[in-house]
């Protein structure tokens, strides 16, 4: 088994996997302000909470798009299992082909996605990940990285959008009964859910014109399954996609004895 580490601005994503299942998922806050003691605390307390044997846990691996929590993550892993974890970045194996300016500049959280996308999906086609940002990387007929659009993510915006008005106050991400809304609150749930979703919708569009064919969609990130299901296009939502990618890439660098 190892322990796999997806970091993100908002939530850190932890699994306890091997190569052919996930054990188990779970989310907790990312704050690089805390100490690799509380951090591993904390991960020993799930661990223990969910019955995984952590002599059994041979390694780790983390993808993270906030640097500091690397090192933190890495001295966890290396306290509690006794070795030391990959990091995805540049030097790591992962057989994509990146064909863009700059590959170091490719965030670990698109690299991971696009590696379990090729592995489980059709290409060439387009992958959305809807976090702290939202990110659409499109993937060529040959699995080759061509691009990633990236803006404002769903709650970011939102969050913008009432702390900016003074009549608007937040609410909840439920589905509205009508485009057209009655009330504010139907009016703001509609452009949450209806909006994001026509915005996808347009840029799948315009990615389609650009590639010429897609043949996959695939749709994670934890606000993805209130969107998605209002898409035109058809989505394929896939919550588990960068725990996979980080599955893939573990193993392809490590053999099953654990050594490097």
């Amino acid at each position: 088994m190892i322990l796999a580490f997806d970091v993100g601005n908002t939530n850190i994503v932890m699994g306890v996997l091997d190569e052919k299942k996930t054990y188990f998922l779970t989310r907790f806050a990312t704050d690089p302000g805390k100490t690799w003691e509380e951090y591993a605390v904390l991960v020993k307390n799930i661990l223990e909470i969910r019955g995984a044997d952590i002599d059994g846990i041979e390694g780790g691996i983390i993808s993270s798009v906030v640097p500091p929590m690397n090192n933190i993550l890495d001295q966890v892993i290396r306290v509690l299992t006794g070795k030391r974890s990959l990091i995805v970045g540049p030097g790591l194996k992962t057989g994509l082909n990146i064909a863009v300016g700059d590959p170091a500049e490719l965030g670990a959280d698109l690299v991971v996605g696009a590696v379990a996308a090729i592995a489980k999906y059709e290409a060439p086609m387009l992958i959305m990940d809807l976090g702290t940002a939202t990110t659409i990387s499109a993937i060529g007929k040959d699995r080759e990285f061509l691009g990633v659009i990236i803006f404002p993510g769903v709650k970011i915006s939102f969050d913008a959008l009432v702390g900016r008005t003074a009549l608007l106050s937040s609410i909840s991400y439920d589905e509205p009964a009508n485009v057209i809304g009655t009330t504010t609150t139907d009016s703001m749930q509609s452009g949450l859910i209806y909006g994001n979703a026509a915005m996808l919708d347009g840029l799948v569009d315009r990615c389609i014109e650009e590639m010429g064919e897609v043949k996959s969609i695939v749709a994670t990130g934890g606000i993805s399954s209130r969107i998605v299901p209002h898409c035109k296009h058809k989505i394929e939502f896939d919550d588990d996609l960068l725990i996979d990618g980080l599955r893939i890439i573990y193993y392809k660098n490590v053999k099953k004895s654990g050594k490097k």
